[in-house]
């Protein structure tokens, strides 16, 4: 799936049931890729509403209801560690892939755990960058949560 490749740390709202700070999250988005040390990959957050989401969740993981956060890798799975090889050259940009979240879950969610929304969306958005880079919480005894706390940690988010 490609929602718009090729914009540089783009966070595009395409819903309009949550009031969103795009700049905040523009900025955390180029956080998260210097962090992760990613700086001539394209990464693309798309906010979009429950109903799309729930879409997107059916045709490409079956599952037939909203969720938070979906990722969408540009080049096949990666690891974080491999990547660091693959990086294009200097000057040369490459898409990582593109990222959906539903604002309007991230909102339940958030309340939920007891976070700030703004909080919430900077999870997801390091989340779902994690997903593109290759890890798979559902599938790897741990190792993308572990990967996530440090860097929730380096980043200042609970």
């Amino acid at each position: 799936m490609s929602l718009t490749l090729g914009d540089r740390d783009a966070v595009q709202n395409r819903q309009n049931t949550v009031k969103v700070d795009l700049r905040a999250l523009r900025q955390f988005l180029a956080s998260v890729r210097r962090e992760l040390r990613l700086p001539n990959t394209d990464v693309t957050v798309r906010l979009v509403s429950d109903a799309e989401i729930q879409r997107l969740n059916r045709v490409y993981r079956k599952r037939n209801q909203p969720t938070d956060v979906l990722s969408f890798p540009a080049v096949g799975q990666r690891r974080l560690g491999r990547l660091r090889n693959r990086l294009p050259a200097e000057g040369k940009n490459e898409p990582l892939g593109d990222i959906a979240i539903s604002p309007a879950t991230a909102r339940r969610y958030a309340r939920k755990h007891g976070r700030s929304f703004i909080g919430e969306m900077r999870i997801l958005i390091l989340h779902g960058v994690l997903h593109l880079l290759g890890y798979d919480h559902e599938a790897d005894d741990g190792e993308m949560d572990r990967v996530e706390t440090r860097f929730r940690q380096r980043l200042g988010l609970q």
